[in-house]
């Protein structure tokens, strides 16, 4: 968390009236982080979030919450940076569909110093922290699937597969996740009539311990 504060943030700020768009703005620069993106709008975000990538984007929250959430969710959908919204409005209900969209904070004055870095703290923390949780999920996932080829293949239990893939991955220095990837990919090919690399042809190809 301290090693956050210390860092120079590029902020996106989005919506708002000129005149809340620079107050957020004046808070964002006194904590000594650089807004990018100008005032993003509806039309301007996805390109902005492409062009700028901005560590973290602050969302106003004004009497339009139907475009804040149509704001949020583009922000979201391009998954380019953790999402804190800024509420001008207190609503119970925008909070919890903001929540449900994606945001990862909201905060109800802008104006305090304190509250917003840490806000944008916690925020970047969560936001890292899902994404490697999403990412152990797929690696799980990738060695999940290779391991049910192998199963398949070699008529063996889940535990002598696993012990493949180890192997494999011991053998030529490599990532079980990569070698796993490896069998998915060699296996598509195997299903549409072209041969796979040699090296996980003889993985795919290994008679089990035993026979």
């Amino acid at each position: 968390m301290a090693a956050e504060a210390k860092r120079r943030l590029r902020v996106l700020i989005a919506d708002g009236t000129a005149e809340r768009h620079a107050q957020v703005t004046e808070t964002v620069t006194t904590l000594g982080h650089e807004v990018v993106g100008g005032r993003a709008t509806l039309e301007t975000v996805v390109q902005t979030t492409t062009s700028d990538l901005p560590d973290v984007a602050l969302v106003i929250v004004g009497e339009n919450s139907d475009q804040a959430f149509d704001l949020i969710r583009k922000i979201v959908h391009e998954a380019a940076c953790p999402v804190i919204a800024i509420l001008d409005i207190q609503d119970r209900a925008f909070i919890d569909k903001a929540a449900r969209l994606g945001i990862f904070s909201s905060i109800a004055h802008a104006s305090d110093l304190q509250e917003m870095q840490s806000s944008m703290d916690v925020s970047l923390q969560r936001f890292a922290e899902y994404h490697a949780l999403e990412g152990a999920f797929g690696r799980r996932a990738v060695t999940e699937r290779a391991k049910g080829i192998l199963m398949e293949r070699h008529s063996i239990d889940e535990q002598r597969a696993f012990h493949l893939l180890r192997e494999q991955a011991r053998r030529t220095n490599r990532k079980m996740v990569d070698v796993a990837g490896s069998v998915l990919e060699s296996h598509r090919l195997l299903s549409s009539g072209i041969a796979p690399e040699p090296l996980v042809d003889d993985l795919l190809e290994r008679p089990p311990e035993g026979s």
